[in-house]
């Protein structure tokens, strides 16, 4: 079993409590397992994630693949400190998936320095059929770097 990369043992539940009335929400995804070092969640494919073709949208997959590759970078730092910031997301969209289903991503680090992350995140259908698969670069910065509310996760105990 691998290390455990997280800053401090969060649970899913607390990392759970932090994300609500935004994006995540009106898409519909939810985290569904914290390991020692991935992060996993599903977004059901329906009228909010879907193109005019009737399949799931591109975008959704990235803004899944964004949303569970943030989170886990924000895992790995201290929140009082510092705050990751996405830098850049890439995809590739390899097969449709039909409405009345869900796809599943689980984000992985690839790099985990300093000042950047990049993070892999692979999404699949209920079949665990590869859909997507994604690369997210983010920015370590300082906290409150953006003047907004940055930090998005619990605090240290």
């Amino acid at each position: 079993m691998a290390d455990r990369i997280w800053y401090r043992a969060y649970t899913l539940e607390e990392v759970r409590g932090r994300m609500s009335c935004n994006m995540i929400v009106h898409l519909g995804i939810e985290l569904t397992e914290l390991g020692p070092d991935f992060l996993a969640g599903t977004m059901p494919v329906d009228t909010r994630t879907t193109q005019p073709a009737n399949l799931l949208h591109g975008g959704a997959s990235v803004a899944l693949a964004e949303t569970l590759g943030s989170i886990a970078a924000n895992l790995c730092i201290d929140p009082a400190k510092k705050v990751c910031v996405g830098q850049e997301v890439s995809a590739s969209h390899l097969r449709p998936v039909q409405p009345g289903q869900q796809v599943t991503g689980v984000a992985r680090p690839l790099y985990r320095g300093q000042t950047t992350q990049v993070w892999n995140i692979s999404i699949t259908d209920q079949r665990g059929r590869l859909v997507c698969v994604s690369r997210l670069t983010v920015a370590v910065v300082a906290s409150g770097h953006g003047g907004g509310k940055t930090i998005v996760l619990p605090p240290t105990p």
